[in-house]
């Protein structure tokens, strides 16, 4: 049952990088208001104690890294720790990958972070040949943006976690995976003033400008230069960040639904915080869960 049963995952780094008893709380909390997955960001090092800390926080949802860099363990060390996970509730967790990014793989190891393509299948390989058999594998996802991955996707996984993308990308994205599961991120801001929302998901997306995976993935969807520049144009931000109340951030992210995901993590943002607190704002959370399930 790795894979969410459910329509609406909670993304939060939170979950991975606050301190645990509140990571676990909040987990609680979340799955009381009726999500159906926790999306974790691998962060930097080794997540699992964190992953198992989430699964012993609940009862019956999914627990996903999302998304856990391939150059963070090595297959061996991945397939150690998955055979450690809590045995009564491992069949809730789903592993996700991805490949990361350029500065941040190299600004510990230089040069390290070269062809991502072919080490994710290489990755996939050495992970799958390890794994003895009979041995539980979880179901695992990648972060797939461009075509080339999207179709690893397909191929060698259940399917695929975009972040950062639009509606119109889901659709693109379902074409190339078929059959398999879809579940892009959506960020959003229970903010319904447009020049606020704006202001606080610029402050949110600051960093991801820089980073030339999304900036390419941006390009390939339409996006120009321009709306690259200066903080984002409104044209990005408004299709990158679902703001407004909570019928209104629904309905955004509904459009991912609409246009063939399977499952849509949302990553509800801290109005007067920056993408560093990684709060996680349970009483907008609160609100946003009650038209979820209307």
């Amino acid at each position: 049952m790795s894979l969410p049963a459910g329509p609406w995952g909670a993304w939060a780094t939170g979950l991975r990088i606050r301190q645990i008893g509140e990571a676990r709380a909040t987990a609680a909390a979340l799955e009381g208001m009726g999500v159906s997955a926790l999306w974790m960001t691998g962060g930097t090092g080794d997540p699992f104690d964190r992953v198992t800390a989430l699964l012993e926080a609940t009862s019956s949802i999914t627990v996903a890294t999302g998304i856990l860099s391939i150059w963070e363990l090595t297959p061996a060390e991945l397939a150690t720790r998955l055979a450690g996970l809590p045995t009564e509730s491992r069949s809730r967790f789903l592993l996700g990958l991805g490949v990361s990014h350029q500065q941040l793989v190299d600004r510990r190891t230089p040069g390290r972070y070269d062809r991502p393509l072919t080490r994710m299948r290489e990755f996939l390989d050495e992970l799958d040949r390890i794994r003895p058999p009979g041995a539980h594998r979880p179901e695992r996802v990648l972060a797939a943006l461009g075509p080339q991955m999207l179709a690893l996707a397909a191929d060698r996984a259940a399917g695929a976690h975009p972040y950062l993308t639009t509606p119109a990308h889901t659709r693109t994205a379902r074409g190339r995976l078929g059959d398999a599961f879809l579940a892009p991120t959506q960020m959003a801001l229970l903010l319904p003033d447009p020049d606020q929302a704006r202001q606080a998901a610029r402050r949110h997306l600051a960093p991801y400008l820089l980073q030339p995976n999304y900036r390419n993935s941006w390009l390939r969807q339409g996006f120009t230069a321009a709306d690259l520049a200066d903080g984002g144009s409104d044209r990005l931000v408004d299709d990158l960040v679902a703001w407004g109340d909570p019928a209104q951030v629904v309905r955004r992210a509904s459009a991912h639904l609409d246009a063939g995901a399977d499952h849509v993590c949302i990553q509800l943002l801290d109005p007067a915080g920056t993408w560093a607190d990684h709060t996680i704002p349970l009483d907008a959370w609160g609100e946003l869960a009650g038209a979820l399930t209307t």
